[in-house]
């Protein structure tokens, strides 16, 4: 039976690096600490949301931030009563209520989320509507735009006035921290410059945060009053980082089937791969559908972009070999094209036999959900 297996003491010193490195420049001079917002987005990055959660909770954290309405309802029927930030802005009604009735701080991020809220707030008075407010600094995506400062104050005055309403928070999203140092520092500058404006029109800010995981270990100097850590946790970074954080997380499956082939044999879909010698092959029931070899989808915008992905396909197609397995502590090539829910594997003068574990390096948020979860 395949599992994914979640390594609890790498987890563990992710968790103290990541605790450590918040404080790197702090208590202020008011003895504030950086607060820690655990992002649990696509079901803890694929970890299971409910053991995921109650790992962290035992760790000390009690601040978490998902990204849609329903990874927040979830989040509250496992039972997890802690402060939880919803990361989108939306303008539905019904999405609003259900967010508020579950005790979920909403995020707000436009002029027609500000009345509908205002509107919803008279429905239910008896409701205290927590919010963080959402500024676009140059992703694209929610938020109020940077430039736009007037609708901006109009909009958060409506929301200050109201008694019902508290604004806990204002953040910004980074689009490139990992590769874009210079735009980073063009967003940063441009929502503490949005602040100062709305400080100067006795705007409550409340609580300051910009920082995802790949900021937070770049740039310490915006780590601001709190961070949203995600990805770090899982030693998932899109640059090799200093900090020592590990990967905790690994698919493990069984060798179901050996056997040998002849020169000239196929293997796979489409005849994609043609043995050279006499073979010897492992069958393990672990495929695309479990995440092996699998990849998110590619930006081809921009000509960089594509000439980047032209020379990482270049340099995947000049290795020695191509996607490998760990099988007992021994590194095994796969052959041919990986199908749904198998792959063969080269067992060659290997001491294999039916039963050895085979393990897969995998993108987490990628394995099938019926893939069972196991800490340990």
């Amino acid at each position: 039976m395949n599992k994914l297996v979640i390594n609890k003491e790498n987890l563990l010193q992710n968790v103290q690096k990541i605790k450590e490195h918040a404080q790197i420049n702090l208590p202020d001079d008011n003895g504030n600490q950086v607060k820690i917002i655990v992002v649990v987005k696509s079901n803890a990055y694929g970890l299971d949301l409910k053991q995921y959660v109650q790992f962290m909770v035992n760790q000390g954290f009690d601040f978490f931030a998902v990204s849609t309405v329903q990874e927040a309802i979830e989040f509250r029927k496992q039972g997890f009563t802690q402060q939880l930030l919803m990361l989108s802005s939306t303008g539905i009604k019904e999405e609003i209520k259900n967010l508020i009735e579950n005790n979920v701080i909403i995020t707000i991020g436009s002029k027609e989320t500000v009345n509908q809220v205002c509107e919803i707030s008279k429905e239910m008075p008896e409701k205290k509507i927590k919010a963080h407010v959402k500024i676009d600094t140059g992703f694209g995506r929610y938020g109020f735009v940077y430039e736009n400062r007037e609708e901006m104050i109009e909009a958060l005055k409506k929301l200050q006035d109201n008694k019902n309403i508290e604004i806990q928070g204002t953040f910004t999203h980074f689009s490139n921290a990992y590769y874009d140092e210079k735009y980073t520092r063009l967003q940063f500058k441009r929502f503490i410059d949005c602040i100062e404006v709305l400080k100067m029109n006795n705007i409550e800010t409340g609580m300051l945060h910009v920082c995802n995981s790949s900021a937070f270990i770049k740039f310490p100097e915006m780590h601001l009053n709190a961070v949203r850590v995600g990805s770090a946790f899982v030693g998932k970074l899109a640059f090799q980082n200093n900090m020592g954080l590990k990967k905790v997380a690994r698919l493990e499956s069984q060798v179901t089937e050996i056997k040998e082939v002849p020169k000239g044999f196929n293997i796979g879909y489409s005849n994609a791969y043609k043995t050279n010698k006499k073979t010897k092959v492992a069958i393990i029931p672990c495929g695309y559908i479990n995440g092996v070899d699998v990849q998110v989808g590619r930006d081809m915008f921009r000509p960089v972009d594509k000439f980047r992905y032209i020379i990482r396909d270049i340099k995947d197609a000049l290795k020695k070999q191509g996607h490998n397995v760990n099988i007992n502590g021994q590194i095994c090539e796969i052959l041919g094209r990986i199908g749904t829910f198998h792959v063969t594997v080269d067992i060659t003068g290997k001491d294999i036999k039916v039963g050895d574990k085979a393990t897969f390096e995998v993108n987490t948020t990628l394995v099938n959900s019926n893939v069972e979860r196991v800490y340990e």
